[in-house]
């Protein structure tokens, strides 16, 4: 019978997910590398099974999930660490998730996945077959989590309340109440995207391009809030859904007045990109961050909470409309969205197969329910 199998399940993001899935009736296989580690946490969750897998070991990835099932991947930096669990599934026939925030992780899911569906014939065979049988073309869902379902939500959402004259997206992802903390594996992920280029979409195209080169302007709770460009996954999924489109701008307002100073920081970068040897040197000092497992606790992740806008105009610019998502941090909104599409992939419910975004996986209506059961409320104005 086909499962769940959640892959890094005993990091700070891969706990937190293990315990949603339970909480909503699931019962994860959990997998990493350390099998003592893994039988502490599946014991301490009610007694869940395990799976040994290890990226450096290619004969224990192969094991590591079959045909229908689903892969949850929490493994990162997902630019070092992830392809292992991304060919994993494809070889497999299994779907994928995954918790990356990371662009140009972003960018080789669909890229690859893509090539590998049309390399393949397949892409006009079902995503889901009849029941019993595994999936012809499974889907792979990078991004769902924090990072980017709630734009990809919120932004069809105002889309489909505009109208068709709506053909520009603005997007911000704001954290409300306490201070904004950030896990170690946040981090060192943030650290390696500034790296490599992922894809923005301007004037009707998609092109590689850097994080932080711009900033706009959000009114959250009534005040100003300046957010820092970057190449969110909204920028590939929603002109596929919305083919209207002319221009998908997504921004992290997570750093408040120091949104400009940075971006003046990511342009300089981006001009030394061309000195001899420095990117390998930054390469170099990211690869040294390392997840130890650690992020905000209980406390801290209640006393904070998150504001995804985004805004629908014109061909001139005008907004038309305005979605609102509201509520939980984005820690523990990512793992139980990840728990949430994890149950609805292994019941049948995906729409497609392939490299897909959120809309286009479960549909607008079903995907605005599961982020209310993740925390996050809609307001469309």
């Amino acid at each position: 019978m086909p499962e769940i199998v959640l892959f890094g399940a005993t990091g700070y993001t891969g706990a937190l997910t293990a315990r949603a899935m339970v909480d909503r009736g699931l019962a994860p296989v959990l997998a990493g590398r350390n099998a003592a580690t893994l039988q502490a946490l599946a014991a301490r969750l009610g007694g869940l099974r395990v799976r040994v897998a290890d990226l450096a070991d290619a004969a224990s990835m192969a094991r590591l999930v079959s045909a229908g099932d689903v892969l949850v991947s929490t493994v990162g930096p997902f630019a070092r660490h992830g392809r292992p669990a991304l060919d994993a599934a494809w070889a497999a026939r299994a779907h994928y998730l995954d918790s990356t925030g990371e662009p140009a992780f972003i960018r080789r899911v669909f890229e690859q996945v893509q090539a590998r569906v049309a390399a393949a014939g397949s892409a006009s065979k079902p995503a889901v077959p009849p029941a019993g049988l595994p999936a012809a073309v499974p889907a792979f869902l990078p991004a769902f989590g924090y990072d980017y379902v709630p734009g990809n939500t919120a932004g069809a959402a105002a889309l489909e309340r505009a109208g068709l004259a709506a053909v520009r997206l603005d997007i911000g992802y704001f954290a409300t109440g306490g201070r904004f903390a950030m896990s170690q594996g946040t981090a060192a992920s943030l650290a390696g995207a500034m790296l490599e280029p992922g894809l923005l979409f301007n004037g009707g195209r998609l092109e590689a391009g850097y994080a932080g080169l711009r900033t706009h302007g959000f009114h959250v709770d009534g005040r100003p809030r300046t957010a820092l460009s970057v190449q969110g996954s909204e920028c590939i999924a929603l002109p596929a859904s919305y083919p209207r489109l002319r221009d998908v701008n997504v921004y992290l307002g997570w750093f408040g007045a120091l949104s400009s100073a940075l971006s003046l920081g990511s342009r300089a970068q981006v001009a030394l990109f061309r000195l001899p040897g420095y990117r390998r040197l930054l390469a170099s000092l990211a690869g040294r961050l390392q997840s130890s497992g650690r992020g905000p606790d209980e406390r801290q992740r209640a006393g904070s909470g998150s504001c995804i806008v985004a805004v629908a105009g014109d061909a001139q610019g005008r907004p038309l409309a305005t979605a609102t998502l509201r509520g939980v941090d984005g820690y523990t909104y990512t793992a139980r969205m990840l728990a949430w599409g994890a149950g609805q992939a292994l019941g049948g419910g995906l729409q497609a197969g392939g490299a897909l975004g959120p809309v286009a996986a479960f549909g607008l209506p079903r995907l605005i329910e599961g982020n209310r059961e993740a925390g996050l409320e809609l307001v469309v104005d």
